[in-house]
């Protein structure tokens, strides 16, 4: 028995090394499994209005940073013709920038998406449609049902703060936000349709009446002096949140493309889209 321990000890290494690539094998497997599986695309077009041009590169830089702090994968397109069924069937989370859709086939695709069950957020010009203009309300399902919003009506100017009022704290998406706060600068739309009598429309936050008059003109009916204002709202038959914010503003006097605002880095704005992602990683996953 003179080489039994020698015998042993050989064992043991191999045991030893067995358990090691086990636990590098497990620790393998687990990162594997870590990978995010929760995924958003962003559509925008980014052409035209510089304060719009100007929000679109800063969104992509807010959300593949929130991308990696909250764990989901993120990617953005400028190239509209990838909305379609097979994309969208492997898509979690759909987020219109700047436009809509504007072919049948895109529009039709959407629909059915939104329809089965998908999530969508928008920001401010994503719900434009006016008659006539370059964008025009030909799309009834869209903008009178999904949106509720109907046309566009008018804006305030230049792009100003709003004391913006939480309506409901108990929802998801305003959760530990204040009753009140401060919004990035924005140029604030008015609708066509009355967002309250419908019964499917969740408004969660709107203008204060404490920021009037909210905006500077020169114009006078670019001046808001009083009147209801939702600015965030949620249709209860989809999975969807629009936010009126996505219009910084630019250095018009000077003829420059100097930002003069930045519609992220704002703590209150940021934790509701925070919030509306992560509620509709929570749904998806259940």
């Amino acid at each position: 028995m003179p080489h039994a321990p020698r015998f042993h000890r050989h064992m043991l290494a191999v045991a030893a090394l067995c358990l090691i690539g086990i636990t590098v094998s497990g620790k393998a497997i687990a990162q594997s499994d870590d990978s995010p599986s929760f995924k958003v695309i962003a559509f925008y077009t980014g052409t035209s209005d510089q304060a719009h041009i100007s929000f679109v590169a800063e969104a992509k830089e807010w959300f593949a940073k929130m991308a990696k702090q909250h764990h989901f994968k993120f990617e953005h397109t400028n190239d509209w013709s990838r909305l379609t069924n097979d994309e969208l069937s492997n898509r979690d989370l759909v987020v219109f920038w700047d436009t809509r859709p504007e072919s049948p086939e895109q529009r039709k695709a959407f629909e059915e998406y939104m329809k089965s069950g998908g999530a969508w957020i928008g920001f401010h010009f994503a719900a434009f449609a006016l008659t006539p203009s370059a964008y025009p309300q030909d799309w009834d399902w869209y903008h009178n049902e999904f949106l509720g919003s109907g046309q566009y009506v008018s804006n305030t100017w230049r792009p100003t703060s709003a004391v913006l009022r939480v309506e409901n704290s108990d929802h998801p998406v305003t959760k530990d936000l204040p009753e009140t706060f401060d919004s990035s600068p924005n140029e604030w739309y008015r609708w066509e349709l009355p967002l309250r009598e419908n019964a499917d429309i969740k408004v969660l936050v709107s203008i204060d009446p404490k920021s009037f008059p909210l905006g500077t003109g020169p114009k006078p009916h670019e001046i808001w002096h009083s009147g209801d204002y939702p600015v965030v709202w949620t249709n209860t038959r989809y999975r969807m949140l629009y936010l009126n914010m996505g219009h910084n503003d630019i250095d018009y006097a000077n003829n420059s493309k100097r930002d003069l605002s930045h519609t992220f880095g704002n703590e209150h704005q940021d934790r509701l889209l925070i919030n509306a992602i992560e509620l509709f990683k929570k749904s998806s996953s259940q």
